[in-house]
């Protein structure tokens, strides 16, 4: 399961999609907007993405974590658009016979959506905002 959506993210579904009999472990990741970075204050934040692309590289991204840990499944959600200080903007989950590899799994997929994939944040401040993650606006469709 790999989507982008602007709906509040679920991680039931997500959960459900990589879950297998065979198992033992499922390791979720929330990624969730705080409301300071770097020593200021963040009121919210807004996300963007080159959709097509970002599902793309999704793949690739569980591709490469799938071919490196005995998974018995992968998923990854991420919302854009506005977000309020609370809410969820990423779910990574991962599933694997062991919990070892689960953990590890998850982790390496987090830092590689992260790394890769095309979704852009910007912080919004009481005095103006910034497009903090590699924002390429003519790269966008």
């Amino acid at each position: 399961m790999f989507a982008i959506t602007r709906e509040p993210l679920d991680p039931r579904p997500l959960v459900d999609a990589v879950r297998r009999d065979e198992s033992g472990a499922v390791a979720l990741f929330y990624g969730v907007v705080r409301n300071e970075n770097m020593g200021r204050s963040v009121r919210y934040l807004e996300y963007d993405a080159y959709e097509a692309m970002a599902l793309k590289k999704m793949r690739e991204v569980a591709d490469e974590v799938c071919a490196k840990y005995p998974l018995t499944g992968i998923g990854v959600l991420h919302r854009i658009g506005r977000l309020e200080i609370g809410e969820t903007s990423l779910l990574v989950a991962v599933s694997s016979p062991h919990r070892k590899e689960a953990f590890e799994a998850c982790h390496e997929a987090v830092d590689r959506v992260k790394q890769t994939v095309p979704v852009w944040k910007k912080e919004v401040w009481d005095d103006g905002s910034q497009w903090i993650e590699g924002y390429v606006p003519e790269v966008r469709q």
